[in-house]
């Protein structure tokens, strides 16, 4: 496989690093993240963080006696 050696900032590569998985080359994060493959798996991650995140609230204020209804 060919390669090319590209020169990014710091604030560029502290970003793409914040995407990278133990196990990751930076190749990877760049195709993941950039490719047209990528969009319907990075779309499933972001639904999923997002449901966990609002079934989370959700159970929070199920336990907060000052969000309860009272009928």
């Amino acid at each position: 496989m060919a390669v090319k050696t590209i020169t990014i900032d710091m604030k560029a590569y502290e970003l793409l690093s914040q995407w990278k998985k133990p196990g990751q080359s930076f190749s990877d994060v760049v195709k993941e993240r950039f490719s047209r493959e990528g969009s319907v798996e990075r779309f499933r991650e972001v639904s999923e963080a997002l449901l966990d995140a609002v079934e989370a609230q959700i159970a929070d204020r199920k336990h907060d006696k000052a969000r309860r209804w009272k009928w």
